[in-house]
């Protein structure tokens, strides 16, 4: 579960970095989540592997269920600003400007959807 966890925000956080940030605020968020979920996994496991599960007194099942209970409200809450970032695509960049360029374009568009998903 922790390799997955890894994999998947990897993922997340490569498809998220490779696109412009047109509205950083929304994206930082889903690059935090994603950051920080890969980082805790990481320690958790570093925890089970060097056998420090022993050692400390924790109810690990309920640790567990907590962080993964956790993570799956903020992932929910960074998909949420993802594609609502996504469907704002076919806007203008800027407003007030005499050119077309839309807030993503078609690449950076697919990759949006792709990190959504």
């Amino acid at each position: 579960v922790f390799l997955s966890l890894q994999l998947f925000g990897t993922i997340v956080w490569i498809l998220v970095a490779s696109t412009q940030v047109p509205l950083p605020l929304l994206q930082g968020w889903v690059m935090f989540v994603a950051v920080t979920a890969w980082f805790l996994s990481i320690v958790f496991l570093c925890v089970f592997l060097f056998g420090y599960a022993n050692r400390i007194a924790v109810n690990w099942n309920q640790t567990d269920f907590l962080f993964h209970g956790a993570t799956f409200v903020f992932y929910f809450g960074a998909f949420l600003l993802q594609a609502a970032t996504t469907s704002l695509h076919h806007f203008p960049r800027k407003f007030n400007s005499t050119t077309q360029e839309k807030i993503l374009a078609g690449h950076e568009y697919n990759i949006s959807i792709a990190a959504s998903v």
